[in-house]
This record gives structure tokens, C-alpha cells and sequence, in this order.
């Protein structure tokens, strides 16, 4: 198929254009900095320059395309709001969706979304899995709460530097997926008429908390976390203080997912009907214990070697020192 990747230069976005470049599709990735995006075009996409804030951009990066899958959201350090880039934008794409004649539209959601109006990036997802489904447009929704990715720069490089790890409380506990796993399910979709005009959960093989994170990255890592709790009220502050920055709008409403960590509603569901509709084996999906194995057995090996080069540099100079010669007289 021709399939459109938006969101392609992404932590799921890139997976989801390199496995369907892996399954024979035709991908286009539609994205603002070809500078950034140089390794889709390595892999064998073609880029198209545009941007979901430029409607006007949308009509010819849809040109001859059959498919769009839609990984594209705003970040933290984006200079756009939320509202612009997860409302709006998507608003745009969509009705220019429509307009070209779309067979299929794969958007990526948020599990739960729909339980949590008060938080800017849950309400946004869930207007606008309304606002497709009431389109026209033949969709399929995909919800995923947490990607084992994120995990490295919020657990295992602090405790690999013995730096802080913040908690936010108890914390809810999350099914995380590894996005290779996501990615699957989101161009398996495309060739599946039983995923048309439906909704589905895709979480990763249980739900974990914070500090059972935390326990498995010290006994995979064999060093001791330093730990430190931020409490609900003083992230609400925060985010109180950041509103009134603009630059400090889109952490603001990021951190107002903390609410629903808060919330101590397990971000989990049930996956053994959409292992069966979309006919895998579940238990080829990746478990967070063998992904964070996996990271640390490459990053110990890898500090290991750096000693090991170090430690030959160190005794290679000691060697090329002039040693002491004492001078005879004749």
C-alpha cells in the first residue's frame, strides 16, 4: 500500500515507518525538518516536507497515498501547544483526509483517555477519537499508555549515573509496550477488515508501578537507586508557575498527566481478543523484563570495554615514559 507515516521521526512514528518499509509497503513520511528525518530517507521512504499547523501543506503530501497512519504529537519542548499540534493539527489532517479520498486512517490514542477530561493531552485524544469516528473516514484506533523506551531516561540512566529518580507518589501502575510491538499491531491494522471502525487496547503484558521499575533496574544493574518523592500538590504548583510562560506551556500540560497517575487507576486492559483479531502470539510480545535485560547487558558490556580502553591508554603512557638513566662519568 501507499501508506503516509505522520509523527515518522518520533520514538513510535520511526518504528512504524521501518516495519512497514519491513512488510513491502510504499511509505511517505510527512515531516517539518528533512534535515532530521535523513535516516527514514536511508531507510527507503520518501519524505514530503510539511507541517499539521499548515493545512495548506496536507493536500500534496496526501497525493496518491491509500493509507495514513498517525503517530504524530506534540512535545514537551515543542514551541506549539498541545491544542495546536493534537486538536487542531489533527483536525486539519483529517478533513484533508476525507477530501482526498483516504481508504484508512491508524490513529494512535492514549488508553483511558476518556476517563480523564481535565487533562489537556487525555481530553485532546479523546475529542479526537470522536471527531474520527464521526468523519466518514474508515479508521481504526489504536490505545497504548506507556512505551518501555521512556523508561531509559526516566529510570535507567539515573541509576546508571547515581543521580536522582523522582516518584510521583504511589504512582498508577502501566502496561508499557515496547513501540517494535506497537508498531506491529498499527500495519498489521492496515490489511485487516475485522480492525475497521474499532477501537483497541494496546498495552504492554502486565502493569508495573514506579518502584517495581526501580527494583528490576537494581537488580539488573547491580547499583542502588537514589529515590525522591514529588507529591501531587507541588507538581500542581509547578504547573500553576509554567502557565504563565509561554514557553512553559506545553511541560505545563504534560505534567498534568501526573493526575493521572494520581488517580491509582491501573493503565491496563485486557489483550486476548486483540491478539486473536489481529493474530498474534502473545507471547512473542517483548516484557519489560527482557527489554530492560537487554539494555543493560549492552550498556554494562559497553562500560566494561570503555574501563578495559581506558585502562590500556593509562598503561600505554605509563610504557612510553623515558625512564631514569643515570649518567657515568668517563
Amino acid at each position: 500500500m501507499e501508506v503516509l507515516v505522520v509523527g515518522a521521526t518520533g520514538t513510535l512514528g520511526r518504528q512504524v515507518a521501518r516495519r512497514a518499509l519491513d512488510e513491502g509497503h510504499q511509505v511517505r513520511c510527512l515531516v517539518r525538518n528533512l534535515r532530521k528525518a535523513t535516516f527514514l530517507k536511508e531507510w527507503g521512504a520518501e519524505l514530503v516536507q510539511g507541517d499539521l499547523c499548515k493545512p495548506e501543506t496536507l493536500p500534496d503530501a496526501l497525493s496518491g497515498i491509500q493509507v495514513i497512519i498517525d503517530a504524530a504529537t506534540a512535545r514537551a519542548t515543542d514551541s506549539l501547544r498541545i491544542q495546536r499540534v493534537d486538536w487542531e493539527g489533527k483536525v486539519a489532517l483529517i478533513q484533508a483526509a476525507k477530501a482526498a479520498g483516504i481508504e484508512r486512517y491508524i490513529f494512535f490514542s492514549i488508553l483511558n483517555a476518556e476517563k480523564f477530561p481535565k487533562v489537556p493531552l487525555m481530553n485532546i485524544k479523546h475529542c479526537t477519537e470522536q471527531f474520527l469516528a464521526e468523519s466518514g473516514l474508515n479508521y481504526t484506533i489504536l490505545r497504548p499508555c506507556g512505551f518501555m523506551q521512556g523508561l531509559i531516561g526516566q529510570y535507567a540512566v539515573p541509576i546508571l549515573d547515581n543521580q536522582v529518580v523522582w516518584v510521583t507518589g504511589a504512582g498508577a501502575p502501566i502496561a508499557y509496550m515496547d513501540t517494535l510491538d506497537v508498531a506491529k499491531f498499527a500495519v498489521r491494522a492496515l490489511t485487516l477488515p475485522e480492525t475497521e471502525k474499532r477501537s483497541f487496547p494496546v498495552v504492554g503484558t502486565r502493569a508495573w508501578g514506579a518502584y517495581e521499575i526501580i527494583n528490576l533496574c537494581e537488580r539488573l544493574s547491580g547499583q542502588t537507586a537514589r529515590t525522591a518523592r514529588l507529591e501531587l500538590p507541588v507538581l500542581r504548583g509547578i504547573r500553576r508557575v509554567l502557565r504563565f510562560f509561554q514557553w512553559g506551556w506545553n511541560v505545563s500540560d504534560r505534567l498534568a498527566f501526573a493526575e493521572v497517575l494520581a488517580s491509582n487507576q491501573p493503565l491496563d486492559a485486557s489483550m486476548e481478543e486483540v491478539y486473536q483479531v489481529f493474530g498474534f502470539n502473545p507471547g512473542e510480545t517483548t516484557t519489560l523484563e527482557s527489554y530492560l535485560q537487554e539494555y543493560f547487558s549492552r550498556i554494562m558490556k559497553k562500560l566494561k570495554e570503555i574501563g578495559y580502553e581506558k585502562e590500556k591508554q593509562k598503561q600505554k603512557k605509563k610504557r612510553q615514559k623515558s625512564p631514569f638513566k643515570s649518567k657515568t662519568k668517563s
